[in-house]
């Protein structure tokens, strides 16, 4: 496994890699999720392609007072996980590789950001936009693979893509859950021994709702506040938004459809936890 720490290295690696590259961007602190992000593209680079894994904690999408100085960064176990899942690059630049000191141009979009986790986490869209815009011109792969968990990023960056013209193929992950239900998520790991017991909560709630919608069709209200009360029966829980959108715009909906999608956003003491399920 190849390890590229600077631009310039990568710049080289893409010039001397004439392959097909699918790129896996993280924040590291890996986990069983990411190890499916870096299947699915293996898959997609083929027999012949090569598989890529950025590693960057992102300052720009922290707003303040978040979690960026306590983000985990095990830099020795994401780089054994990354050789031991066959991924041929690993990317792991630094801040001052990323970020010139006097930066002044990010990438915003407009329409899908305003929505979500996007009203309580202001910047945070834009931070992801500008990072994985600089990560595909470093790295400039054919794909990438995001994770559907954060389902609102995923809409983005197919947005971004689509609205820029980058030549790339965005492949969406199916959520990687615990045996309890629970998202993989990086930030697992903050939880107390009770608001881990509490937190499959979220999943439990979901579910409830697609069936609920499945056996008698009601409106959006209805199933938002079923699934509010059921996450509240969970004493450490404290709901950010429990919205029921259109899957493609991220817009509120009144009324379940095809394309309706449940998104829930809940703390458990300092830890923020997001989920999602499709109602059809």
């Amino acid at each position: 496994m190849e390890i590229i720490e600077s631009g310039q290295a990568a710049g080289e690696f893409v010039l001397r890699s004439g392959k097909r590259r699918v790129l896996v961007p993280t924040m590291g602190a890996l986990h069983k999720g990411h190890l499916e992000l870096i299947r699915l593209a293996r898959t997609a680079a083929g027999p012949d392609g090569g598989v890529a894994v950025s590693i960057f904690v992102n300052p720009l999408q922290f707003e303040p007072g978040s979690d960026f100085d306590r983000y985990p960064r095990p830099q020795s176990v994401d780089e054994e996980l990354c050789r031991s899942a066959g991924v041929d690059a690993l990317f792991r630049p630094g801040a001052q590789e990323m970020y010139f000191h006097d930066q002044s141009v990010t990438v915003e979009e407009h329409a899908l950001a305003n929505t979500l986790c996007g009203k309580s986490r202001p910047g945070h869209f834009r931070g992801v936009c500008t990072v994985v815009t600089k990560l595909f011109h470093l790295v400039v792969p054919h794909a990438a693979v995001f994770g559907e968990k954060d389902f609102q990023q995923l809409a983005i960056i197919r947005r971004m893509v689509r609205d820029l013209n980058f030549p790339i193929e965005i492949i969406g992950a199916p959520t990687v859950r615990e045996a309890d239900g629970l998202a993989c998520s990086s930030r697992n790991q903050y939880l107390s021994e009770d608001e881990r017991r509490q937190a499959p909560v979220l999943r439990a709630a979901l579910l409830a709702a697609r069936e609920a919608a499945k056996t008698s069709p009601r409106a959006a209200d209805s199933l938002v506040n079923e699934v509010r009360a059921r996450i509240s029966s969970a004493p450490l829980a404290q709901i950010d938004y429990v919205e029921l959108v259109d899957a493609d715009n991220l817009q509120p909906e009144k009324t379940v459809t095809d394309n309706s999608l449940f998104a829930v956003a809940v703390r458990f003491g300092h830890t923020r936890l997001i989920d999602n399920i499709r109602l059809a």
